[in-house]
């Protein structure tokens, strides 16, 4: 069994996670999709075999309240969106290893009271009958 990490070492580790959570920027859950369509026009270049289409038209793809939510994301801010995107991946990344560190933390903690406490030995001390 591996030794526990030192208390102290786990407090700066959740802190320097907190630290990097303060610093995530605008959060957007969801992916975004290139689509392309074609237009229905037998003569235009996506109407030939192998064409992807026209486009492409940027869709951030998300689920709000239970149901699938499809957003068009204008050109000139996809790079944004993504951007956003990560920072929601990042977020999620970073909380997952909050949750871990202090999960460890609080059973080092414990850890380290039980040892230093006193056994006790014996039978329970009698309840009051006073209520």
């Amino acid at each position: 069994m591996a030794a526990p990490r030192d208390i102290e070492v786990l407090a700066e580790e959740r802190d320097a996670l907190l630290a990097e959570l303060a610093r995530v920027g605008d959060l957007r859950p969801g992916t975004l999709q290139a689509r392309y369509r074609k237009c229905g026009k037998p003569t235009c270049h996506c109407a030939r075999e192998g064409d992807p289409g026209h486009g492409p038209k940027w869709v951030l793809v998300s689920r709000v309240g239970g149901r699938t939510r499809n957003w068009t994301i204008p050109d000139e801010a996809v790079e944004r969106t993504r951007e956003h995107l990560d920072a929601c991946r990042r977020f999620r990344e970073l909380t997952r290893e909050l949750i871990a560190v202090g999960d460890e933390l609080c059973q080092a903690r414990l850890d380290a009271d039980a040892s230093g406490a006193p056994e006790k030995r014996g039978r329970p001390a009698p309840r009051s009958r006073r209520g």
